[in-house]
């Protein structure tokens, strides 16, 4: 290893090493490791065109793979290895970790959620292919100036990804705009010919994803947008040397950014532009495998599942039934029983912006023929409907909604061209069933199935919290290593004094290490003896960060009315981006802010309670949080959550769970016991009930003085003393339009957070609960999730595991 780490450098990276900086010692090494990866790499892919395995593709907007090369090395099970040729080379392999930039290829739980299927589906054994797009600068670095949240791009590539490989070789032309024309054939038949007014090529980067114990490797291919013409030279001639470039930047546009404000007519072009553009690519290039190795394409069913991750690939459906009528005259019906043999499609959310819909006018200017042929999906499908006595509810079966603004519901697109669509826990299912799907689920009733999502247990606790595997594996044995349900048996060990002191000891070193990066970050210091309450993830309305931080404020007046009272020290931990156009979140994380000012600098607080909020919000703070959670704060507006997967990495890490009823809070409950769990709130039904008779505050905040008293305060600028009414507004709208159910669940919530003070007074007791948390969610494991969705949904068989 230290001969390959030093070839790497020297042919590589041409350093030498005497004069080597830290980051020529990463890619040295990151180098080395691959070279590990790429044999496996090449036996698996011919393992899987020998045996005729049929394959997955995983379509995603979203891949938030994080740093790789723990991963690697942990999935190949060389890091010792590595760190002792480092060692003897005088590096230390942690300060590299640091230097790895996380690939900015995502936000949140939707592309984390990619990543661990991705993996869990190497480990496996399972032929896959994830397929999205390569951004030049992610969706944005977020920055903290004066409390407001500013966005600058991600500068991830600037130095290059020893990762990735490039394949220009593997390309495909992408089309936007133009006419179709008619032509009758010899035959009689009508066909069609799209002519797009504009191409784009979309080129291949393929990065290798590693099983556990390097036992099976599948491919990550992210597309990258290049014009065609790269340079109007006649135009650069003339002297326009900037105008030459300009329909080259419009173009490359596609691939520059993650999720692009849509607020603006220009901004929807752009994100159907990027939806499209990855969705055709990616089948064309399956395709283009396909009939490489069988031949023809009417076997597509038999060696090819594709899954669409959410609605963002929904265009892939009409894409697919061009490509095989209009490209390779495949009749219509022969085409669409292929197409919903295919495809199938998850829902994550029903927040109406997930579920997306483009207006009608832009798809018919954008992709005309895929309009056309969306128009015609959607005559057979209400035809049948009919004929089947569905009449009086075929408006709300159509795929497109009628009104003054004509939109093509892409949600219904998806359900309708799919052989299963599934929700990602069980409540969320039934409210598919009951809510957004409700007309469809009763004209298609087994096509909604549950897969509860899951985490892989190899990133969230072998490379985020070593010394708690390392525990486990004394407690338990080696097998909970390769079987995340081994971890059971630590339940009956709960108890012993012993162990808890262990688990204890262990969680302080994590909070030590966060108590570094944010006197970093924040200039702050941290007691690691207080007790950490942590809120990672998107901040959104639904999340309820604003209930988190009311209850902050309720809490800090508290302390400053009684300083003696003998208070749990408590430091509340708030981390997560709005996005940029989110005026509310962003307001919200502007708050959060503000009240960590006042609060942090007031001696009646002192060490009793702080506020931090970590900017930038990726996956490697998330390995440095989450081992230091004492408590995870899951409080979603309950049936508005349709999963979570932050919740299950924090219980696995041992933090306790204050939470509502809703996503997979409840099969979390379910799992750990009722009683070590901190249930509060209305459940989904009576905020359904509530929102149909009433969003005004006024009764809740009547009955709460210590809510009445954190609103006033928001009202009077105790919080914003440069501008006192920066937070009316909101103020207001919790007291006259409560559609999160703030005011009406935080009576309950300060009573779970009373509760969560009157345990951690009794470290025998918490700790007791913290090793049942970790005991009890091998359950959550990505490869039960993979295992479900390789049975129930795709019809393939793992080959390891």
């Amino acid at each position: 290893m230290r001969a390959s780490i030093l070839g790497k450098l020297n042919y590589m990276v041409g350093q030498v090493p005497d004069h080597a900086n830290e980051h020529d010692w990463f890619m040295a090494t990151a180098y080395a490791v691959r070279d590990r990866i790429i044999d496996r790499w090449a036996e698996a892919t011919r393992r899987t065109y020998r045996d005729g395995r049929k394959r997955v593709y995983y379509f995603s907007l979203e891949f938030l793979i994080g740093r790789l090369l723990f991963d690697a090395m942990s999935n190949l099970g060389i890091t010792a290895a590595v760190r002792e040729a480092l060692a003897e080379l005088g590096i230390d392999l942690d300060r590299l970790r640091r230097i790895e930039p996380d690939a900015a290829l995502g936000n949140g739980g939707l592309g984390r959620l990619a990543a661990c299927f991705m993996e869990s589906m190497a480990s496996l054994g399972i032929p896959a292919h994830g397929y999205g797009i390569r951004y030049d600068h992610g969706m944005f670095r977020q920055v903290i100036r004066d409390g407001w949240q500013d966005e600058l791009p991600e500068d991830w590539l600037t130095f290059g990804n020893p990762w990735q490989f490039e394949r220009a070789a593997v390309n495909h032309t992408i089309g936007f705009g133009g006419q179709v024309t008619e032509s009758v054939g010899r035959d009689e038949a009508v066909r069609y010919e799209w002519r797009p007014a504009e191409q784009v090529t979309a080129v291949a980067f393929d990065t290798p994803i590693v099983g556990w114990r390097g036992g099976h490797v599948n491919t990550l291919r992210l597309w990258s947008a290049r014009a065609v013409d790269p340079l109007r030279l006649d135009e650069f001639n003339r002297g326009d040397h900037v105008g030459a470039m300009v329909e080259r930047v419009r173009l490359e546009a596609i691939s520059r950014v993650l999720y692009p404000s849509d607020e603006t007519p220009a901004g929807q072009d752009l994100r159907l532009r990027q939806e499209y553009f990855f969705a055709s690519a990616s089948l064309q290039d399956l395709l283009r495998r396909h009939r490489q190795q069988h031949g023809e394409l009417s076997s597509l069913p038999d060696h090819v599942a594709i899954q669409l991750n959410d609605t963002h690939p929904a265009i892939a459906i009409p894409e697919l039934m061009r490509l095989l009528v209009d490209d390779h005259g495949m009749p219509w019906d022969t085409a669409w029983g292929i197409a919903t043999r295919v495809f199938n499609y998850t829902n994550h959310t029903l927040l109406p912006e997930a579920l997306e819909s483009w207006p009608v006018a832009l798809l018919e200017r954008l992709l005309p023929r895929h309009m056309q042929i969306i128009y015609r999906i959607n005559a057979l499908h209400l035809d049948a409907r009919r004929a089947a006595g569905d009449t009086e509810v075929l408006p709300a079966l159509s795929l497109i909604a009628d009104g003054e603004d004509r939109r093509v519901r892409m949600g219904h697109l998806a359900f309708v061209g799919s052989h299963h669509v599934n929700g990602v826990s069980a409540l969320h299912t039934e409210l598919m069933r009951e809510t957004v799907f409700r007309d469809l689920h009763a004209a298609y009733p087994a096509r909604i199935v549950n897969v509860t999502n899951g985490i892989t247990f190899r990133r969230w606790l072998h490379q985020t919290n070593p010394e708690l595997l390392a525990l486990a594996i004394d407690a338990v044995g080696p097998g909970v290593s390769d079987n995340p349900d081994d971890l059971a048996t630590l339940a009956s060990l709960a108890s012993d004094p012993a162990l808890q002191q262990r688990f204890a000891a262990i969680r302080r070193r994590n909070k030590v290490a966060l108590a570094r990066h944010v006197a970093d970050c924040t200039g702050y210091s941290l007691d690691p003896d207080a007790l950490f309450d942590v809120q990672v993830k998107r901040i959104h309305e639904y999340k309820r960060q604003l209930l988190n931080i009311v209850e902050t404020i309720a809490h800090f007046d508290a302390i400053r009315a009684d300083p003696t009272r003998g208070w749990v020290p408590r430091v509340k931990i708030f981390a997560g981006k709005a996005a940029a156009a989110y005026r509310e979140a962003k307001l919200i994380i502007k708050l959060i802010h503000d009240v960590a000012r006042i609060v942090n600098d007031d001696p009646a607080a002192r060490d009793l309670l702080k506020v931090i909020f970590l900017p930038n919000y990726n996956v490697s703070a998330a390995q440095t949080i989450i081992p230091a959670a004492d408590l995870s704060e899951q409080i979603s507006t309950a049936g508005m959550e349709a999963s979570g997967t932050g919740n299950m990495k924090l219980a696995l890490n041992g933090a306790l769970t204050i939470g509502t009823y809703d996503g997979a809070n409840i099969e979390i409950r379910e799992r750990v016991g009722p009683e070590h769990f901190f249930l509060f709130g209305l459940v989904a039904a009576d905020v359904d009930a509530r929102r149909r008779v009433d969003v005004d505050a006024s009764a809740a905040i009547a009955a709460s003085p210590d809510l009445a008293k954190a609103l006033e305060a928001l009202e009077s600028g105790m919080f914003s003393p440069d501008d006192p009414a920066r937070f009316r507004g909101l103020a207001d709208r919790l007291r006259h339009r409560d559609y999160f159910m703030v005011c009406a669940d935080f009576e309950a919530y300060r009573a779970a957070q009373q509760s969560v003070d009157d345990l951690w007074r009794r470290p025998a007791d918490w700790w007791r609960w913290a090793i049942v948390n970790t005991a009890s969610v091998g359950w959550f494991s990505a490869d039960r999730a993979i295992r479900e969705y390789a049975d129930q949904i795709w019809n393939v068989a793992p080959r390891l595991g």
